[in-house]
């Protein structure tokens, strides 16, 4: 069965890695510049490295269909840089999944493909899209949602080690992110952690430098550019985390599910 992920951050990688176990083939698209803080377990680092592992899985940059078919009969994962989604009209894929993660539907519809899921907030199950999957962690993180919506974008990311906001890494100034640190070095509050443009940036909490964006990408006041976990452990900034395998288990439900009511 043919899979097209919209997006390929951390939450788009983790619903592609269970998908791909499970034998379904992918393709995953993203934007140019992808801003995806957790890249090591993110298939968009492919979009400027050529290719990216994550755990056991390869993701391959594709400039092509036919890149695309080889991709896939070597048992990988294609990725392709295509922010208007064009690629879906080519492949024609069964079932399309929407894990941009933008907190709003940024153009899919529910006669995309005959399983469309929503993947978070911004998506209606029956609406623009025949199953909604949640994203907020709590009890029904990575529920099925059959009729309604996720929960509503909060701003406040969730608890973990007992810290939110403070775990987040925001650039201070518009500018040019620059990294000082690096996925899996460890920090103690009030270490600078980057640049955006001439502007430091320090840590809020100390812990693990668990995502940073490469550097290079253009920031604005604000913006997500990293992510610490204190809870500390190395190892967990390789692996897919307990979120997004939890989302890519109610998008598995979803489409088996909705494959099956449609038989």
């Amino acid at each position: 069965m043919k899979v097209l992920i919209k997006g390929a951050g951390d939450l788009a990688t983790g619903i592609g890695c269970r998908l791909h176990r499970c034998g379904f083939d992918l393709v995953m698209t993203d934007i140019p510049v992808p801003t995806t803080v957790r890249r090591t377990v993110a298939f968009s680092r492919a979009v400027y490295e050529g290719q990216a592992k994550v755990e056991d899985i390869t993701g391959v940059l594709c400039h092509s269909l036919e890149e695309i078919q080889e991709t896939i009969a070597r048992d990988q994962v294609a990725v392709v840089v295509d922010e208007e989604c064009r690629i879906r009209e080519e492949w024609k894929p069964d079932v399309v999944v929407d894990a941009i993660i933008a907190k709003k539907n940024l153009g899919t519809r529910i006669t995309d493909a005959e399983v469309v899921v929503g993947v978070g907030p911004g998506f209606t199950a029956g609406l623009d899209c025949h199953v909604v999957v949640e994203t907020k962690r709590g009890h029904n993180l990575g529920r099925c949602i059959w009729e309604g919506s996720a929960y509503p974008n909060t701003g406040v990311p969730g608890m973990i080690g007992g810290y939110d906001k403070e775990r987040i890494i925001r650039a201070t100034d518009d500018g040019l992110f620059q990294g000082q640190v690096k996925i899996g070095d460890l920090v103690d509050k009030g270490d600078l952690v980057g640049y955006s443009g001439d502007s430091p940036i320090y840590a809020l909490v100390g812990g693990v430098v668990r995502g940073l964006l490469q550097d290079g990408v253009e920031v604005t006041t604000g913006m997500k550019s990293g992510d610490i976990d204190p809870r500390g452990i190395v190892e967990n900034c390789y692996t897919i985390s307990d979120k997004a395998a939890s989302i890519g288990g109610g998008v598995l439900e979803a489409i088996l599910s909705l494959k099956k009511k449609k038989r």
